[in-house]
């Protein structure tokens, strides 16, 4: 695949500028069709360890749902107000079959033999095999906070406003969907949509430590 010609690095730092973690949406507001599928897909296609996908992405288009997910995510309004609220779980167990799977996933994908991808599967089983059942939900969780940060860049590159929200009850959201008979368990939440010109944490400078004390060369 040919590289699309890349932004230029000022409006890059531009939309990282641009963006802050939302308080208000405005409720009036929803994500063209187009740019929402652009958005999903770009769950798709995030990276993680192995390239095993170790989650879930839910999307909760049913507004009573979301009613009743806000009352698990302390009343906060982003839920509900937002044009769209992405849930993003994790496996709650990494098996051998979670290996097999991707691995028969490649070779459909690339048109290969499950055999010649033999040594992949057995690093990535070697690797599985070293961690415990806590290291294993730990290395999950990891991947899927990549997939969110990758999720909010996204957005930002699109205009859309986002709100990375660790503020609810994992449980309750395991609960009210379902999770937890399907093998998954949430992590943490997205709320994505268009700021509401009454949020005040728009107009605030952001605050960041000089890069002279978080970057280091050497």
């Amino acid at each position: 695949m040919d590289h699309p010609s890349p932004i230029a690095p000022r409006e890059l730092l531009s939309s990282l500028r641009w963006r802050y973690a939302v308080k208000q949406f405005d409720n009036t507001r929803k994500i063209d069709a187009p740019v929402w599928t652009a958005l999903e897909e770009s769950l798709l296609l995030s990276p993680s360890s192995f390239g095993l996908q170790p989650w879930k992405f839910i999307v909760i288009d049913d507004s009573q749902l979301r009613t009743q997910l806000r009352v698990a995510s302390w009343n906060q309004s982003q839920i509900t107000d937002a044009s769209h609220l992405v849930v993003f779980a994790r496996r709650s167990e990494i098996t051998s079959d979670d290996v097999e799977r991707y691995v028969e996933r490649i070779a459909q994908v690339r048109g290969v033999t499950t055999a010649s991808v033999g040594d992949y599967k057995k690093l990535m089983l070697g690797s599985l095999s070293t961690m415990d059942a806590s290291a294993k939900s730990e290395w999950s969780a990891r991947q899927v906070y990549i997939a969110l940060g990758f999720f909010l860049e996204s957005a930002a590159l699109l205009g859309v406003d986002a709100c990375p929200m660790e503020g609810i009850d994992p449980a309750k959201y395991d609960a009210m969907l379902g999770l937890a008979a399907r093998g998954y368990t949430t992590t943490v939440a997205a709320t994505v949509g268009y700021r509401a010109a009454s949020d005040l944490q728009a107009t605030l400078a952001k605050v960041r430590f000089p890069m002279d004390q978080i970057i280091e060369h050497r």
